[in-house]
């Protein structure tokens, strides 16, 4: 058999640097075994250490002319043996049991493990080859010339030797000419940014193009079959036809290097954000209608906790972001019925590193999640997190800004991963689930929208802190423990032990960091922003002063405005640097928080339904019908969603003629206002419409 080595001494040859070189000398010395080398055609004289000559890199054995270079030989052993069936690989040891028998007299190569009656008659160590050869030939019924050819091979691979060659390795695409398939695929990755094709279309379209650059007739086209099969394995290489076209997008958007990403070392490094639509619809307690509802998080990449939530209808804004970002520094409250075990202390700190406080004060009152100080944000480029609101905010706090690359959604896959979790745990359990597409929409979701938008964010925030922190997730590892299942919460205590401290923020006024800022002049009566007057006694040093801002703001204060809580806005002394509260003019009429977008929907019905609204009547008319719709059972929504219908239906009552209402001249007399957001005639296939006719 070849050996896979090759001896080194005097005659031996080299390529070094791109030269021949022979070895002329070996000697010994003092740092080990060194050769004398002749090189090029010069003859020139080079001593080199045999470890620097073979480690370097720089040198290539030659081998014998009699060997066969490792580029010439096949493919392994072990790949030619394992491509052979059960009943070829029992022929191949077969053979090889028979030609060591002819080679040594013992059918197992060795007089150690002779059989009984080895080695029998006619091959006998002691006789000639050639007779053994003639022996083993009349046994088998083949001729002399097979049996040395078995030998030679026997003796070059071994056992691979012996195994049957290969026919024409085929390819992936058969027989067919590869030129076709080349042209095949071009014409598939042609298709990436458009709509799906037809396989007819893009064997049509290849045969074309083959014969205008080839030439008619110079490249053999398969048949309609062959074809068929041919875009089948192209399609692993470039889905065109199976998939969805965003999915085929995304596949032929991937890297074609080796993947990378961030790697995480300890809590807080690395904070994922991302915004994604519900799966399912909610109803808005301002218009008792259902709106789309969207999911932003703050995940922490270490510990896959989710450390912020926030459910916003329709669209998300900067304002919204923000406040997830500030979860991450003052968790949320835990729920009063949450089982202990979803119950973080305050500060964030694991159980496993405090004093047993329920041994000492009793039952913990803590957050739902844990509070980390995030050092970098992962972002995509979504207009509300490279909106100058979040920015400011993470440039404040020392937050660094990490972008992902456009349209690549693994940047963030563990948090990709989690909206993906809460749809199939969570959300199609739910009432209103309307699937992750239309293919995948019921008859009317829409139909079945019962939680508010406040409750479905306390739903998922429950289901975060009971299910989710607890449960194993496969990408959560330690390398020193690879099969050790460890959930988000553990994790985050094995980061606790790894970091070895949590930072907290110092200063106790954090949250008016993240709310937005508004520019505006400070009068006599207090600052007005849309239309709405705040005041206070901590305006009365700066009534008709003119700032010292500069720039875009220059003359004008920063205010700090909540956009989900109107009544109050924030205004920081600059000498001082404390923060004085403005209330709202009509704050007072109110008893609870009132957001921008209730204000607006308020006036809007208060112009429809007065001749000259305020925003005190606005929000009088709009508490009144609050007072009718804001219940908690299915009965009571269900009288909730008829009572806001009542107003259109007077509406419409009101403009049909008399004659065809009634000859009660008294309607015409009546003013009926239409302050409903669905006043004016209904459609029939709405909703709100035919919601709830058993009521």
């Amino acid at each position: 058999m070849q050996r896979a080595g090759v001896r080194v001494g005097v005659g031996t040859r080299f390529v070094l640097d791109g030269e021949a070189a022979e070895v002329v000398e070996v000697a010994a010395n003092d740092h080990g075994v060194s050769v004398g080398l002749r090189i090029g055609a010069g003859r020139r004289l080079v001593i080199l250490g045999l470890r620097e000559l073979l480690d370097s890199g720089r040198a290539r054995p030659i081998a014998d002319c009699g060997d066969t270079s490792a580029d010439e030989r096949g493919e392994p052993a072990s790949i030619i043996l394992a491509e052979l069936s059960e009943v070829q690989r029992a022929r191949v040891l077969e053979r090889a049991g028979h030609i060591r028998e002819v080679l040594t007299g013992y059918r197992a190569g060795s007089v150690e493990l002779a059989a009984a009656g080895e080695p029998r008659t006619g091959f006998d160590p002691c006789l000639p080859l050639t007779r053994r050869y003639e022996a083993k030939a009349a046994e088998l019924g083949v001729g002399v010339r097979t049996i040395k050819q078995w030998v030679s091979l026997f003796r070059a691979d071994g056992e691979a030797g012996l195994a049957p060659k290969p026919s024409m390795r085929r390819g992936v695409v058969g027989n067919s000419d590869e030129r076709w398939v080349e042209i095949a695929l071009e014409v598939m990755v042609e298709h990436v940014d458009q709509s799906r094709p037809s396989r007819t279309m893009v064997i049509a379209r290849t045969n074309a193009r083959v014969a205008a650059r080839f030439g008619e007739g110079v490249v053999r086209v398969p048949s309609r079959a062959t074809a068929f099969r041919v875009l089948e394995q192209l399609e692993r290489r470039q889905p065109t036809f199976r998939l969805s076209t965003k999915r085929n997008r995304d596949i032929a958007a991937r890297p074609a290097g080796v993947y990378g990403k961030l790697r995480p070392t300890r809590p807080g490094e690395y904070l994922l954000m991302d915004t994604t639509r519900l799966d399912v619809f909610a109803v808005d307690p301002v218009t008792l209608r259902w709106v789309q509802a969207e999911l932003t998080v703050g995940m922490d990449w270490y510990t896959r906790c989710v450390v912020g939530i926030r459910v916003t209808p329709v669209s998300t804004k900067a304002v919204d972001a923000a406040a997830t970002l500030y979860q991450a520094f003052r968790p949320r409250p835990a729920g009063k019925d949450w089982p202990a075990h979803a119950v973080w202390p305050e500060h964030g700190i694991p159980r496993s590193l405090l004093v047993d406080v329920e041994a000492i004060d009793g039952p913990m009152a803590g957050a739902a999640s844990p509070a980390i100080v995030p050092e970098t944000v992962v972002i995509d480029h979504g207009k509300i997190y490279v909106s100058e609101h979040l920015t400011s905010v993470c440039q404040r706090m020392g937050i660094s800004i990490q972008p992902a690359r456009l349209r690549t959604g693994r940047d963030k896959g563990p948090v990709e991963r989690f909206f993906r979790t809460i749809r199939e745990d969570l959300l199609q359990a739910l009432p209103g689930y309307k699937g992750p597409d239309v293919h995948s929409r019921g008859l009317a979701p829409e139909s079945e929208a019962f939680f508010y938008l406040d409750e479905l964010e306390d739903i998922i925030r429950e289901w975060v802190a009971v299910v989710y922190h607890h449960r194993p997730h496969e990408g959560l590892l330690d390398p020193y423990l690879p099969t050790l299942e460890l959930s988000p919460a553990m994790m985050f205590e094995h980061g606790m032990a790894r970091a070895g401290y949590i930072e907290v923020p110092r200063d106790p006024d954090l949250a008016y960091e993240f709310l937005r800022t508004h520019w505006r002049t400070i009068q006599h009566y207090g600052v007005e922003i849309a239309g709405r007057r705040y005041n206070g006694p901590g305006l009365d040093p700066y009534r008709n002063v003119t700032s010292g801002y500069g720039g875009a703001a220059h003359g004008r204060w920063p205010i700090q405005v909540d956009s989900d809580d109107i009544t109050r806005v924030y205004f920081r002394d600059p000498d001082s640097r404390r923060w004085h509260t403005l209330e709202w003019e009509h704050a007072p009429s109110l008893q609870m928080p009132f957001s921008e977008d209730a204000l607006v929907f308020a006036r809007r019905l208060a112009k429809e339904k007065y001749t000259y609204p305020d925003d005190r009547i606005a929000v009088a008319d709009l508490l009144e019908r609050w007072s009718l719709g804001l219940g908690s059972s299915m009965q009571e929504r269900r009288v909730a969603l008829r009572l806001s219908r009542e107003p259109a239906d007077l509406e419409m009552t009101a403009a049909v003629p008399s004659a065809e209402v009634g000859d009660d001249d008294s309607d015409d007399e009546l003013d009926l206002p239409g302050g409903d957001p669905g006043a004016g005639p209904i459609d029939e296939d709405d909703f709100y419409a035919e919601a709830l006719e058993d009521v």
